[in-house]
């Protein structure tokens, strides 16, 4: 959608296929927020932070390709306020997120970030495609061939309804990865078959079709082998071993939640990287919970009422009913608790000190992650053990998920894919998890929706280029639009049913008064599409 957007705006028409019945896939999940560095939003809070830090961070985290790694985090600041200046979003909330030296995940008020964001990309392209002929979206509409010719992509061939039909033009893959394919011949499989058993996040749409697309045509693919599990999947009691799993926003231990094993012990560093964090959690016993104080729940309010309306976190009036629950003496979780608030005051009064090796970088205080190798050096909403019993607390359990593609295929600065020379295949570029490469074997907690709208606007700026040449021209979102977006993001007929309105929804909660959808569908025709990955 921001390579959609951004093709628009430089003068260019585009042609949107997706094989769902409404656009938007994983990127209406994501739930934590959007990267930025030096933003006007970090400035206004006063948070010191720039595009330097933001790529040694990025390079920490695990990504190997500096150039990428720099070009993602060189126009992130720019591209949060294009998301904010063009599309109207509120973007004014920020917190920092495990592997980040400053806090700069973006997400506004209320809604996830991912949905509100996704939504607005896809809504300024359905205004402009009911105002001009300059825009197009075809849903229900399965590509399966690239066209070349003379070794240049040309167009693509695509199913719907039965019958094949043909596209002409330079193509843009934003596909996504490959983490709900658990066929024997997925890549997945091929690649990860010691994954297999585990959980996802992803819809059951992410199955690689563009990798598999590129690959047949002789395109180059990188780091299949790094697919990230994230720590936090969560956990519904009703329905423990569900497939598909709601994830836990990062942003709820930027906040300051806390995990804790089955027997009150802290045993990793909550902001360190994604990997470790889930590396840690193998070595030690489950079930693993993940609890906000209610300073942290208060910063995070409204990720929490959704999670609990949704039967995925509960509600403890107190500590101590959350210790009776969990099987845990009240002192136990006291001394876990109080242990960390120490390691608070000491960075505190000392933060160059430490007895043990800190993420991600110097000496940390903390024992229970410094033993680990990765000490933690940040803290927030803290309070001290003798507070535990009479505070109250929201608590998730969590577990393991595949989450994150980090390979697909390889791209240059361009965005565009390399064929097995090295080269750029003319025609052909890819941006988001589709795309390899940017994030190395790690990715850090809101670069996802970073890389799809940096990427995405480096694709299209490329492709614009391709196709029109000296043609290109400065085009504005709200002359084509008919005035823009007013801000109000909700579901619309091709923008609906995000992962958030779809996803375990709790038996508890409230009934709502049925509403038709621009689509044509009732919500509660819409609530019976229930089965794992359903697109909505």
């Amino acid at each position: 959608m921001s390579a959609a957007n951004t093709i628009l705006e430089n003068g260019g028409s585009v042609v949107l296929l997706d094989k769902s019945f409404f656009c938007g896939g994983n990127s209406t999940k994501a739930t934590s927020g959007i990267n930025g560095a030096n933003t006007r939003t970090q400035r206004d809070k006063g948070i010191k932070d720039s595009a330097d830090l933001f790529t040694s961070d990025t390079l920490k985290g695990g990504a190997k390709k500096p150039e990428l790694a720099k070009l993602l985090c060189e126009n992130s600041g720019a591209d949060v306020e294009w998301l904010m200046d063009k599309f109207n979003l509120d973007l004014s909330l920020v917190a920092r997120l495990g592997g980040h030296s400053a806090p700069r995940t973006h997400r506004g008020k209320e809604r996830f970030p991912g949905m509100t964001i996704t939504y607005a990309l896809i809504q300024m392209v359905e205004k402009i495609a009911e105002k001009t002929d300059r825009a197009k979206i075809i849903t229900k509409a399965r590509v399966t061939e690239l066209i070349m010719s003379d070794g240049a992509c040309t167009g693509c061939i695509y199913e719907k309804g039965g019958a094949s039909f043909k596209e002409f033009g330079p193509v843009i893959f934003a596909s996504g990865g490959f983490g709900a394919d658990f066929t024997n011949n997925s890549l997945l499989a091929q690649y990860r078959p010691d994954l297999l058993h585990l959980p996802t996040t992803n819809g059951e749409h992410c199955t690689g079709d563009a990798i598999k697309m590129g690959e047949a045509i002789g395109a180059k693919t990188i780091d299949l082998e790094w697919v990230q599990v994230h720590p936090t999947g969560l956990v519904k009691p009703d329905d423990p071993d569900a497939k598909i799993k709601f994830l836990a926003a990062e942003a709820l231990r930027g906040v300051g939640g806390l995990v804790f094993d089955a027997l009150g012990n802290r045993f990793a560093n909550e902001l360190g990287r994604r990997d470790y964090v889930t590396g840690e959690m193998w070595k030690n016993k489950p079930p693993f919970r993940l609890a906000l104080n209610k300073a942290a729940s208060d910063e995070i309010a409204w990720h929490c009422k959704h999670y609990t309306g949704r039967g995925v976190m509960k509600f403890y009036e107190s500590g101590a009913a959350l210790a009776q629950d969990m099987g845990v003496p009240v002192s136990k979780m006291e001394e876990s608790i109080e242990a960390h608030y120490q390691a608070s005051l000491k960075t505190a009064k000392d933060p160059d000190g430490g007895s043990y090796p800190a993420y991600p970088s110097g000496k940390s205080w903390d024992e229970a992650s410094g033993k680990t190798g990765s000490g933690k050096k940040f803290y927030h909403n803290v309070i001290s053990g003798s507070e535990f019993a009479a505070q109250p607390y929201y608590v998730a359990i969590i577990t393991p998920v595949i989450h994150y593609c980090m390979g697909g295929l390889e791209i240059d600065e361009n965005s565009a894919v390399l064929g097995s020379n090295s080269q750029a295949v003319p025609g052909l570029y890819a941006a988001g998890e589709v795309a390899g490469g940017v994030h190395g074997n790690n990715r850090l907690g809101g670069n996802s929706l970073l890389d799809c709208v940096v990427f995405g606007r480096v694709a299209g700026v490329a492709c614009a280029k391709y196709m029109l040449g000296d043609r290109v021209k400065a085009t504005s979102l709200d002359e084509l639009s008919g005035g823009g977006l007013s801000g109000n993001v909700e579901g619309s007929k091709l923008a609906g049913g995000s992962y958030e309105d779809t996803m375990n929804s709790s038996s508890k909660a409230p009934a709502k008064k049925e509403k038709k959808t621009s689509s044509g569908f009732t919500m509660e025709e819409v609530a019976k599409h229930t089965k794992k990955g359903d697109v909505w």
